[in-house]
């Protein structure tokens, strides 16, 4: 058949094909989830792939034909040959037989038990928290990042870059020193020779010469460069170069015990007994001496070992076990491959070490051990080439495991984009991490120059440590919490496992050097400090997020519905952001109800909840309503106000408010206090609706037990920058439980009110209870810890301010205004009511005009407005108590009122309290 027939036939094969499946899903397709799940490919649509908005996570579900990636590696060569090659690296050829003659046997043991604990406990954490899902690449970052947060996550790994940068430098100076010990002509500059004495030669001394520095310096600068060059082309060429170079490593093993074996050989030193139980006992008890900076034995050397000293010395031999989940986003399956890989090459090598310590210190005296810095090779089979062979090609083999692992750990932090620094270490998905290749090779270098592997190791101990650590406390957390989310395939874990392993990684720090170990924890306290403040925030669903949610569910539980003590009581405002007033549309909030807010919280202890009310149909406004939160939100966070943002669709703002009060909040940590700016635009703007809105309010906070605080003159209220000098004054009426008192002391701990002082103004009947009552308030003060002047103002002389005037002032005329437009207001709805064959209704309920009844309130409301422009009109701030809406009466009438109360007052808080104390006098 033609091909272009084929693809014709082809193509009306699928098309006839998803018509079937389009009728299929024809019930589904108008359902957003479709795209985001991928029900659509399954009728030949392309799925659409959400990007997470936080760290660009790849989380859909692909169905169909998968994107062509390059090659995965598998167990084998993508975990246990890289855990191989990093584990057995110099230490074991140069480092260990000293070890044993230092240290002895039984100390050697405990060593190599306690490393390997340290290892094996980390390698089981990392395989729990590698088998709860799908792995990106980074590693242990991305572990600790996902499971402790971004901050804990870049912090450790930012330090985990370091110890495998410098890890190289470590490998390359190991491959140096042994290729000019094996060819000692090849060195530029004059050898550094150690004599050592030696009672075993009759008091001779024994020559032992070491590799200068600057040698070391210039081949270690050179051989690095070299494996850049090799790490540049790639994984694919790294993957191919690795067996080359682990093969000769496992057969200089394999000649090392065939030696060992056969030793001693009719070339062998004296030193050398072969195996011997003799020998054996001799190097069972330590010997701890005095070394020169090439660790060669000096009795006036600066350095002198012990264990802490040889553990910081020996740890970097076991610290390979990260090398297969660096590659995590090589792998072909990261939930199979990293536990058996990781925890097969732990056993091994840790099975390996242990036989060696029995095998070396039966086998040379321990003058030998500590002298001959290449046991290994003068013992092993054939000859010691073979050896030196070995030994370069793991040192080399693992510092490009170390350069290859550590630009794309750096690369993954920078890819996470949490940190803006490092966005020129960023790579894309497929493509060599060049630049971070370059700064890990200029760090390698900058160590290499350092010369001294005995002074590197410990720094890159405590860089590992700090991780294993990390990756211990992340799965112990996990564990504990155990979140619905946790499910790792691999069950051989607990937490209990994970906190030894952590544990036991910080007492090794500080076992090796406590300086040390402060300087890396600085170090990780500070990057951890700089991604807070600069670092952009991501939500990586991490374990301390999960721990705080589970304590607020066991605070809450705790709490109960049973209602608080006072001393516990603290302030939770609901914040009504926009009942009334003009704003622009695009600013969610009055700008100083969020300063308000944040004055009447101690220190910042405290929650918010702001909440604003869309009219209309919540299916219809559902959008509207999400995009709402988010700019209020965003409101709250640049106010620097500790509190949340809700959004409420409901068909009137009444219905809205009567929703809130009723469900907002759960058990005791429901909002207690309604906090809401003064309607006072509502006759100048001519917005009729606002009178019953705001006593519909007010009546809905009651009837919910509600503290109330209008707030009269917020345009006009100061910032935390304005300081003001003056008194604050209380005019307490009613008891409200101490909420009016409790309000000015919290006012009093901010900086703009530090400066003012509280006066307290009571109200008596008679002249002869003025003294009395006076007196009883101060003790009542004294007693809640309150510092406030009491001034009583009697009935008399509230009556005779009010009426015995002469002059109409302002406050007169808002009075007769206020009177006028009542009577109009009473007449319009009474001709309604006729007319229309009906009862007084408003709001659809019936009222009850009592005409005497409103001129007493309004005389009230007069002679008490009187009183504060008499006693306070130059306070900063006036609190009065807020008068509850009188049954039956209309809307308007009330509104009338409060006006007369508030008028020429610039800043005023009326505030009601509810039915209950929130001050007590007890301690």
């Amino acid at each position: 058949m033609d091909p272009r027939m084929r693809v014709a036939s082809s193509n009306v094969h699928r098309t006839s094909s998803a018509r079937q499946s389009d009728s299929k899903l024809e019930l589904f397709g108008f359902d957003s989830l479709v795209n985001i799940l991928g029900l659509k490919s399954m009728a030949e649509e392309p799925a659409q792939t959400p990007v997470s908005p936080t760290d660009s996570e790849d989380i859909g579900i692909t169905i169909g034909r998968p994107k062509e990636t390059d090659p995965k590696l598998g167990t084998m060569m993508g975990v246990f040959v890289p855990c191989l090659q990093n584990i057995l690296g110099i230490i074991y050829y140069i480092r260990f037989t000293w070890i044993v003659g230092m240290g002895g046997i039984w100390q050697s043991l405990v060593l190599v038990a306690l490393c390997g604990a340290c290892t094996f406990l980390t390698a089981i954490s990392l395989s729990a928290i590698a088998t709860n899902g799908a792995m990106k690449g980074g590693g242990p970052y991305y572990l600790i990042g996902r499971a402790l947060g971004p901050e804990v996550g870049v912090s450790i790994g930012l330090c985990f870059f370091l110890g495998n940068a410098v890890a190289g430098a470590m490998y390359v100076l190991g491959a140096v020193e042994t290729f000019l010990d094996a060819v000692p002509s090849a060195g530029f500059f004059q050898e550094k020779v150690t004599v050592v004495d030696s009672t075993a030669n009759g008091g001779s001394g024994i020559t032992i010469s070491t590799p200068s520095l600057h040698d070391l310096q210039i081949y270690g600068v050179i051989v690095t460069i070299l494996l850049c060059f090799i790490v540049f082309g790639g994984v694919k060429i790294i993957n191919k170069v690795a067996p080359a170079f682990l093969m000769p490593v496992l057969f200089s093993i394999l000649c090392i015990y065939i030696g060992v074996l056969s030793a001693p050989g009719p070339n062998s030193p004296k030193g050398i007994t072969g195996l011997s139980t003799a020998t054996l006992v001799d190097n069972w008890s330590a010997d701890y001496q005095r070394t020169n900076d090439a660790g060669v034995p000096d009795p006036n050397g600066p350095i002198y070992w012990d264990f802490n000293a040889l553990l910081g010395l020996f740890f970097p031999a076991v610290t390979g076990i990260m090398a297969g989940s660096n590659r995590s986003a090589s792998l072909k399956d990261t939930q199979s491959s990293i536990p058996i890989g990781t925890l097969y090459a732990t056993l091994l090598t840790t099975m390996m070490y242990l036989l060696s310590v029995f095998l070396f210190g039966a086998l040379a005296t321990r003058q030998e051990l500590l002298t001959d810095r290449l046991l290994t090779a003068t013992v092993a089979w054939p000859a010691p080439a073979v050896i030196h062979i070995g030994i370069i090609l793991s040192t080399l083999g693992a510092a490009l495991q170390s350069l290859t692992g550590a630009p794309r750990l750096l690369v993954a932090i920078a890819n996470d984009d949490i940190l803006p620094v490092l966005n020129c270490f960023k790579a894309y998905e497929g493509s060599e991490p060049h630049v971070a290749t370059l700064f890990t090779s200029f760090i390698c270098i900058s160590c290499v120059v350092i010369g001294n592997l005995d002074l590197i190791t410990p720094t890159i101990t405590m860089f590992f440590l700090l991780c294993y650590a990390g990756v211990n406390l992340s799965c112990f957390l996990l564990d504990l919490l155990d979140a619905p989310s946790w499910r790792p395939r691999w069950k051989l874990h607990h937490w209990s496992l994970s906190l030894i392993g952590a544990l036991l990684c910080i007492v090794i720090m500080f076992m090796i050097s406590w300086a040390f170990t402060v300087v890396s924890l600085a170090l990780a306290s500070l990057i951890y400090y700089y991604v807070s403040l600069k670092g952009k925030a991501g939500d990586w669903g991490d374990g301390f997020k999960s721990a705080y949610f589970q304590l607020a569910l066991r605070s809450l539980r705790s709490l109960g519905a049973n209602q608080v003590h006072p001393k516990n009581w603290y302030p939770i405002p609901l914040i009504f952001c926009r009942p009334w007033g003009r704003l622009p549309e695009d600013v969610p909030c009055h700008p100083k109800l969020a300063d308000f807010a944040n004055f009447m919280k101690k220190k910042g202890r405290g929650m918010s909840i702001f909440v604003s009310i869309i009219d209309g149909d919540y299916h219809e406004s559902a959008e509207d309503a999400k995009a709402v939160c988010r700019q209020l939100s965003a409101y709250i966070d640049d106010k620097r106000c500790e509190g949340v943002a809700e959004i409420i669709v409901a068909p009137s703002m009444s219905d809205g408010f009567r929703s809130i009060v009723q469900t907002m909040g759960l058990g005791n940590l429901k909002p207690n206090i309604v906090v809401m700016r003064y309607p006072e635009i509502w006759r100048s703007e001519n917005l009729t609706q606002i009178p019953s809105t705001f006593v519909g309010i007010i009546n809905d906070c009651i009837t919910a037990n509600k503290a109330v605080v209008t707030v009269k003159g917020l345009d006009e209220w100061p910032n935390e920058y304005q300081r003001q000098y003056g008194t604050i004054d209380l005019y307490w009426i009613v008891r409200d439980g101490g909420l009016m008192l409790l309000l000015s002391q919290l006012l009093l701990t901010k900086d703009s009110f530090e400066d003012c002082k509280i006066q307290v103004f009571c109200i008596a009947e008679e002249d002869t209870e003025a003294e009395e009552l006076k007196a009883d308030v101060k003790k009542f003060l004294y007693d809640l810890r309150m510092r406030a002047e009491v001034i009583v103002v009697t009935m008399k002389s509230f009556e005779a301010h009010a009426d015995g005037s002469s002059r109409i002032d302002d406050t007169q005329e808002a009075y007769i205004s206020a009177q006028n437009r009542i009577r109009v207001y009473l007449s319009e709805m009474k001709e309604t009511a006729e007319r229309e064959g009906r009862p007084l209704m408003e709001g659809g309920k019936q009222v009850v005009v009592n005409e005497q009844k409103v001129e007493k309130f309004l005389n009230t409301m007069l002679k008490l407005n009187a009183t504060i422009l008499r006693h306070s009109r130059m306070a900063v701030v006036v609190l009065v108590s807020l008068p509850a809406p009188p049954l039956n009466q209309p809307a308007y009438c009330y509104m009338e009122y409060m006006d007369l109360l508030v008028e020429n007052v610039p800043r005023m808080l009326m505030v009601r309290g509810y039915r209950r104390d929130v001050v007590t006098l007890f301690t």
